[in-house]
């Protein structure tokens, strides 16, 4: 295995487990982050799986850091055949009360960072014929929920992106699809349960049970495992054909 992965967001949370995952099969694997110890973090990994990787905290609200980030994948692995858009980060308020910054930051992030990594990636893809594009949507990127305007307005932007990559890569075996899973256990799905709980005078495990979970028919967290191996199967050479699709992995909520 020589192929290369680039996961934003990759060392804490979904990207962490995403990574892990791939480093596993042998892929090489540029991880990226905002924690100070993130050398560290890619160095376990790649120790443990016997791969290379490297690490960059490039910042995602600049198109240029974002381009920096692309090249340095290629110059330092030689290609780059995994693109996985993980990156994210939420508010939660009542629109009234919405700070433009949070808004502004949010759609960067989880949406924009998607079109800049993607354009920028996309040139080295072609050359190789081969790419795999997957976007870490949400469940918010198919269904609304209240307080959330900027997150679901992304996680919808993300998808329609994925739409139209999907077109683009057709004939060049650049694939792009769209995961978009339900609550998961994460470092920001913890803080929402505890702004959550303090904002509404509520324990934690109510917050989970009447706020988090409530529209999931399937009263669990989404397994880390579920998405890492919905990824990985995405990337497959097998999988010319998938594409363009978005992989509700939410529980049964959409469902309903």
């Amino acid at each position: 295995m020589n192929k290369t992965a680039l996961i934003t967001g990759s060392t804490s949370g979904i990207g962490l487990e995403i990574a892990k995952a791939f480093a596993k099969e042998g892929y090489g694997i540029m991880f990226h982050g905002l924690e100070s110890n993130g050398f560290e973090i890619a160095k376990e990994v790649g120790d443990k799986y016997n791969v290379k990787v490297a690490f960059s905290n490039a910042n995602l609200l600049n198109s240029e850091a974002i381009e920096q980030l692309i090249s340095y994948t290629i110059t330092t692995f030689k290609s780059l055949d995994i693109l996985v858009n993980n990156a994210g980060i939420q508010y939660v308020s009542p629109i009234k009360d919405f700070p433009n910054e949070k808004y502004e930051n949010i759609i960067a992030i989880n949406m924009n960072a998607v079109f800049y990594a993607s354009k920028a990636a996309w040139k080295q893809m072609e050359i190789q014929n081969f790419g795999r594009i997957i976007n870490i949507s949400s469940v918010h990127g198919i269904r609304a929920s209240e307080y959330k305007s900027a997150y679901v307005a992304a996680k919808h932007g993300v998808i329609g992106m994925t739409k139209v990559l999907a077109l683009e890569g057709a004939n060049k075996n650049i694939t792009c699809n769209a995961i978009c899973p339900g609550y998961v256990k994460t470092p920001l799905v913890m803080n929402q349960i505890k702004n959550q709980a303090k904002a509404h005078s509520l324990t934690e495990d109510e917050v989970i049970k009447e706020v988090m979970l409530k529209k999931q028919p399937v009263k669990e967290f989404i397994p880390l495992a579920t998405i890492s191996d919905m990824a990985l199967l995405l990337a497959k050479e097998s999988s010319t054909t998938i594409t363009g699709t978005s992989f509700t992995l939410d529980g049964g909520w959409s469902a309903q």
